[in-house]
């Protein structure tokens, strides 16, 4: 397993969730990570946690539905770190209202927009910097619902989660011989904040019976300790109890 001391991380979406978990984790084995998100206030506090623990971060607030702004940052991480080792692409979102009858235009824009746009445009923004380096390794966050179509995620969500997986698998077909990989990571249900965009309210005792953020947040960093030679392509990753699978008792 690779150490991580003097590496540069880029994390999406490291305000809460896996996110979060990943930015804490890659910090903890020693990474420098930069965390991006829409909102200051929750990348400033999980800076200060990294901090407290003796790490290193950096805030750079982010929507990575803007291709320029992902453009310009990445271009700054460039130019103040000098390099860059890991992307996390954990920005995403879902709506309230995601079954056909309820969904409208500007609901399915801004679903893809955020989880499978915004994967893009940070993705093409360090792939210049990755090539010239011969190096890199890239991220994603998808979905059980982007391997397995569930009715639970909606039409919207499903369709981007499978869009991230298929764009990763390219990354590695024309990528690979420029020593960068890319690891789209699947996970069932998992407790985080995006459970409260529910329709039906989850009650806690079924958030505990899930994938918990830590989780996530190790299985980023086992991806990102591989060598460099590796690549790992997928990793599918349920609670043990997997509502979206389970059958009906009786």
């Amino acid at each position: 397993m690779r150490a991580l001391d003097n590496t540069i991380a880029w994390i999406t979406g490291a305000g809460s969730g896996i996110g979060k978990a990943g930015a804490i984790a890659l910090a903890g084995a020693g990474a420098t990570v930069v965390l991006s998100g829409r909102r200051p206030e929750p990348l400033a506090e999980v800076a200060a946690m990294i901090a407290d623990a003796g790490g290193s971060a950096s805030v750079e607030p982010l929507d990575v539905a803007d291709a320029a702004a992902c453009q310009a940052l990445a271009d700054k991480i460039a130019t103040d770190h000098g390099q860059l080792d890991i992307l996390v692409n954990s920005a995403g979102l879902n709506i309230p209202n995601r079954q056909w009858p309820d969904l409208d235009t500007e609901s399915w824009r801004n679903v893809v927009d955020i989880n499978l746009n915004g994967a893009f445009n940070i993705t093409q923004a360090v792939l210049p910097q990755m090539r010239k380096k011969g190096d890199g390794l890239i991220i994603n966050i998808s979905s059980w619902a982007g391997r397995y179509d569930s009715y639970l995620t909606g039409p919207a969500y499903n369709a981007t989660k499978h869009g991230v997986l298929a764009m990763a698998a390219h990354l590695n077909i024309e990528e690979g011989r420029n020593g960068i990989r890319a690891c789209t990571i699947c996970p069932g249900e998992v407790n985080t904040p995006i459970l409260d965009k529910r329709p039906v309210p989850v009650p806690q005792e079924e958030k505990d019976r899930m994938l918990q953020e830590d989780d996530l947040g190790e299985t980023i960093l086992f991806v990102a300790r591989m060598p460099a030679h590796a690549c790992v392509n997928e990793i599918l990753i349920s609670p043990a109890y997997n509502r979206l699978t389970a059958q009906p008792k009786g």
